[in-house]
């Protein structure tokens, strides 16, 4: 059982599909094993292709919010895509998904962007913040995503911008008790 109070229903734990790694096993992350299961089995990523649990970690006006992205898809050396879970609305998901493809790796912007409830998705082109397909089957393969590297605008997010991303995703992603605060998260700077 995890340390950590915690607001979801906690089963134990189980393994990472892709690292396997023992992770708290709710009923969200079984969604993110599903959502892993699926680019790997069915769009023929390999778990190589893969990096879990990244985040961004922001301190604005005294509030610490750790952001989450459940997965990065790279190719050939270059992110790709994330992928961001949450339960709900996908239209609610957008605006941070999108500030996170735009901030996680300062070097690059990652030019697609996938919003997910589990059972239906959103893919986005980061630049834009359109959405560009429905569906998770939309979702592009290994090689159609392969194929689309040479017109993906990789170009890095400009200094001067990153900053109200950043705050975007503190925003966005802050979590707040039953009883009206954030809640505390160990370790953190403030919170």
């Amino acid at each position: 059982m995890a340390d950590i109070p915690s607001h979801h229903m906690i089963y134990g734990t189980c393994p990472d599909y892709v690292t396997g790694e023992s992770v708290v096993d709710t009923d969200d992350e079984r969604y993110r094993q599903k959502l892993a299961r699926f680019l790997v089995e069915e769009k023929g990523y390999a778990k190589t292709d893969l990096v879990m649990r990244q985040k961004i970690e922001t301190l604005f006006a005294g509030q610490f919010v750790v952001s989450k992205i459940d997965m990065v898809v790279a190719l050939n050396g270059r992110q790709l895509m994330i992928l961001r879970y949450g339960p709900g609305s996908l239209v609610t998901r957008e605006r941070p998904a999108l500030a996170a493809a735009r901030v996680l790796n300062p070097a690059q912007r990652i030019p697609l962007t996938v919003v997910t409830n589990g059972e239906d998705g959103e893919l986005l082109d980061t630049l834009s913040g359109k959405v560009i397909a429905t569906g998770l089957d939309q979702i592009p393969s290994r090689e159609q995503a392969a194929a689309m590297l040479a017109q993906l605008d990789f170009t890095p997010l400009a200094e001067e911008k990153r900053e109200p991303e950043l705050r975007i995703l503190n925003a966005f992603d802050v979590e707040v008790c039953c009883a009206g605060g954030p809640c505390a998260l160990p370790g953190a700077k403030e919170g």
